[in-house]
């Protein structure tokens, strides 16, 4: 599921080929994504994307291959609009901002009031845009913790919960673009163990991946076909790589847990890219508020030692776990009380 060079490359050329036929074009599918909200009653981030395409099929069981294929691809084909005026309200507070030059919005509302775990706001057009004067008034899920968490879980997905292979490139771009929401698999025992964690939905469960939110749909749609815990899914834009893959992942994780200060988290993720690196920062930015580290062993070469050469120097209290399995995860976080002994 991770970008590779050539996609950049089809993203590149589509982009400047669609800015020069589209300027002043009334947009024939004008369409406001939202990719969902998540924070606590003092602060909610909102972002979502708009652009000039009819929505994503949803994936079927039984559809052929060349169905998923179109479907993938769509998702990279984009038509984004920039400059796109928008209004945004979230629990009765309003917020204008416009989308940027890839069709993107991110907005930091302070709401007057959000009550409950899950409420839900809405973005809109704000005005006219080339000939479109219809709202397009689209809702979205806010996702705010309940007073019950103990901790929240950030996750990994590829390769963490659901099973990609990314250090095998060929083989991950066939399963990224042939396969579907209902085909894909997660990792044996993910499903119940994040259930666990997440006890009955009362512990959040963010999860942050370097996937491109052009795979929105289709993480939304295999977290739920799975029936892994809902929470909100952070990803970046497939462009956006000036910071770097390790730095927009940290700055996710950074927001979640900026959003969360009350709450202390279990970081999750595996050892086939640079989620041991990443989670050893966030470990010592976030001294004291780290209960457990998990890393999913799925390198090729487990004698590579660069995993290793972290947990051999880690000089945190909190716990370093390299574990094969759902199991090992499981056991280890019902030692230290993250799971009910009777789970």
């Amino acid at each position: 599921m991770r970008a590779v060079r050539w996609i950049y490359a089809i993203e590149n050329t589509w982009d400047a080929k669609r800015q020069r036929r589209a300027s002043g074009r009334t947009p024939a599918n004008f369409r406001i994504e939202a990719y969902g909200a998540h924070g606590t009653s003092t602060a909610v981030v909102v972002r979502g994307r708009v652009v000039d395409d009819p929505p994503l099929s949803e994936a079927v069981d039984g559809e052929g291959t060349w169905t998923a294929v179109r479907r993938t691809l769509r998702g990279f084909v984009t038509d984004e609009l920039p400059g796109v005026p928008l209004r945004i309200v979230v629990a009765g507070t309003e917020v204008l901002t416009s989308s940027d030059s890839e069709g993107y919005f991110l907005v930091r509302v302070v709401p007057t009031e959000v009550e409950g775990q899950l409420t839900t706001g809405t973005v809109e057009l704000a005005g006219d845009y080339r000939g479109v004067t219809d709202p397009h008034t689209t809702p979205f899920a806010v996702h705010v913790p309940g007073p019950d968490a103990r901790f929240g879980v950030v996750s990994d997905i590829d390769d963490t919960i659901l099973e990609t292979g990314v250090q095998r490139v060929a083989r991950m771009v066939v399963q990224t673009f042939a396969g579907s929401a209902v085909t894909r698999t997660a990792f044996p025992g993910a499903v119940e163990l994040y259930r666990d964690l997440a006890h009955h939905d009362t512990n959040p469960v963010f999860y942050i991946s370097s996937s491109p939110w052009n795979l929105y749909a289709f993480v939304v749609g295999f977290l739920r076909h799975r029936g892994f815990p809902s929470g909100p899914v952070l990803l970046r834009d497939l462009l956006g790589r000036a910071a770097g893959e390790r730095e927009e992942k940290h700055a996710r994780i950074r927001e979640v847990l900026d959003l969360h200060p009350d709450l202390d988290f279990v970081l999750i993720g595996d050892s086939g890219e640079k989620d041991p690196e990443i989670y050893a920062d966030i470990v010592r930015e976030y001294s004291g508020r780290i209960l457990a580290v998990y890393i999913r062993e799925v390198r090729l070469n487990p004698g590579d030692g660069r995993v290793e050469k972290i947990s051999g120097v880690w000089a945190h209290e909190t716990p370093f776990v390299l574990a094969a399995d759902s199991d090992d995860v499981r056991a280890h976080a019902t030692q230290l009380g993250l799971i009910p002994r009777h789970s």
